[in-house]
């Protein structure tokens, strides 16, 4: 089975860390405002950057085609899976990112100032910052499930999913 190119291979595992770091610095409620999570920001941020080259990595081929010809409807769940994923990966950051300009908190990134993109309100920021809270958790599940399907295939199906994404 042919495995995904070093690009895509290093851009999964950075990531992977990258988002269980984010969920790890986060804050919520008043303390944002009191006692912004610049790390929080940053890790955010930083998979909100990657996912654009891992996008296109994926867009010119450099991934292998999934198909298990005895199971069709593995294929469209896998995906589906994917594209959820990605789109956790793109509407966290952005909705953490609205969240923190409508608290009225800058956002940096490593130390480099980011430019708000909603305006600050006095009170709650609204239902964006709760969906980005609520959706924190969820990409951890998704990414839970993600890691239990590709133990699925490795020690179940043993089709050799996982040495597709292997870093060694």
């Amino acid at each position: 089975m042919p495995r995904y190119s070093k690009t895509l291979i290093i851009l999964h595992w950075a990531m992977a860390l990258l988002i269980l770091a984010a969920w790890f610095t986060a804050e919520g409620g008043r303390q944002v405002r009191l006692n912004p999570p610049l790390l929080h920001f940053s890790l955010g941020l930083s998979v909100l950057l990657l996912v654009v080259p891992r996008l296109i990595a994926r867009w010119w081929g450099s991934h292998p085609r999934i198909e298990d010809p005895q199971s069709p409807w593995l294929n469209v769940a896998a995906k589906i899976g994917h594209a959820v994923l990605y789109g956790f990966m793109i509407g966290l950051p952005l909705t953490g990112w609205y969240a923190a300009s409508r608290l009225g908190v800058p956002v940096s990134f490593f130390g480099l100032p980011v430019p708000a993109i909603a305006a600050s309100v006095q009170g709650a920021p609204g239902p964006i910052a709760e969906l980005h809270e609520v959706g924190g958790t969820v990409i951890l599940v998704l990414a839970g499930l993600h890691a239990v399907i590709a133990l699925w295939h490795q020690f179940v199906l043993r089709d050799g999913t996982m040495a597709r994404m292997n870093p060694v």
